[in-house]
């Protein structure tokens, strides 16, 4: 008698412009992400999007790049590229664009919320809802 292990996978969704994904990322955030992913060895299955405890305001965003994605996450696809979003942290991303902007004062990723922010604070980077 023969028994099979059943793994319970992330679920992958294809984001679009009309998607469901939480969080949205412009063609140049994506090709930023997918600049840097190449230069790691060995180069991360992803990248993980998500809000931790912190900041001056209460929440702050978080990008890091993973080998693979956790039993909670969803997994959404932007072109080539892998998004881990765990269900925590999408509540908090719902309607959240990520952009990368260079100027010539800085460049970095820029995360625009407006949904589910009460308020952020002068630097930017930390927020509350």
């Amino acid at each position: 008698m023969s028994t099979a292990t059943v793994t319970s996978s992330p679920e992958v969704v294809t984001a679009t412009p009309a998607s469901t994904a939480p969080v949205k990322l412009t063609p140049s955030a994506i090709a930023k992400v997918k600049e840097i992913m190449a230069t790691q060895d060995p180069v991360p299955a992803g990248l993980r999007i998500g809000v931790v405890g912190g900041g001056c305001s209460g929440f702050q965003y978080s990008m890091s790049f993973e080998n693979q994605s956790g039993m909670m996450d969803k997994v959404y696809k932007f072109d080539d590229l892998k998004v881990f979003v765990d269900a925590t942290s999408a509540a908090y991303l719902s309607d959240c664009q990520v952009d990368y902007v260079e100027t010539l004062e800085s460049s970095g990723f820029k995360f625009e919320n407006n949904t589910a922010v009460k308020s952020t604070c002068g630097c930017g980077s930390s927020f509350s809802a």
